[in-house]
């Protein structure tokens, strides 16, 4: 199990997986890629497997992230993270409740919540969350300008919490040096990483241009 005291520092950079991007590649060889490049944090989101399929594709990823030394969680599914011995999992507002999943993980696991607003950031910290992910940082091709937070309104949260908090949402190359005025502790990215050709390249770059948004 990874150890939670050194989260902060893993949440740097953190690699939300897609599938629709494989490309004839296997989503283990991506994540190995992406871990290759320096990816500080993996999430397995496969909102099309279930069951033992999904069991499969998370001890496969996780047995990559624990030779990484990287914090491997599952989103949504707590039976899934507990089944495989996961360091945890990502819920969203409409997903199992903080709160219960904090219950049935234990106190050692990550449980990490999406959120949008001041008031869910402060629930979920009192629910137990150990990170926040926060966003949207821009809009998307898919939904543009949909819940889309202003840098006042990253900050705001930010203050409001003790937690770290991770900008979620339209973060690329391009995008990311932004998050150095939002008071950000890391940045999640899906395409950026698991659509690039070369994602060890593409991971290694982003790696590099959080270390200058953190100035680490």
């Amino acid at each position: 199990m990874f150890e939670k005291e050194n989260l902060k520092a893993a949440l740097k950079l953190y690699a939300v997986t897609d599938n629709a991007w494989l490309g004839g590649r296997t989503l283990a060889q991506c994540v190995e890629e992406a871990l290759a490049g320096g990816a500080t944090f993996v999430q397995l989101r496969d909102k099309q497997a279930e069951g033992d399929a999904l069991a499969a594709e998370a001890a496969e990823l996780l047995a990559l992230c624990r030779a990484a030394r990287v914090p491997f969680v599952v989103n949504d599914d707590v039976t899934c993270a507990l089944a495989v011995g996961a360091d945890g999992v990502h819920v969203g507002q409409d997903d199992m409740a903080c709160e219960r999943a904090r219950a049935l993980l234990g106190p050692d696991a990550i449980v990490g919540v999406s959120c949008h607003s001041v008031e869910e950031a402060r629930a979920a910290e009192a629910a137990g969350a150990d990170y926040l992910g926060v966003g949207a940082m821009v809009g998307t091709a898919t939904k543009p300008e949909a819940g889309v937070l202003t840098p006042d309104e990253f900050r705001a949260i930010a203050a409001a919490v003790d937690i770290p908090i991770v900008a979620i949402g339209g973060v690329n190359a391009e995008t990311m040096p932004r998050l150095a005025d939002l008071d950000v502790d890391g940045a999640a990215v899906v395409s950026a990483i698991f659509a690039a050709d070369d994602i060890e390249a593409a991971t290694a770059e982003l790696s590099r241009i959080m270390d200058d948004v953190l100035k680490v």
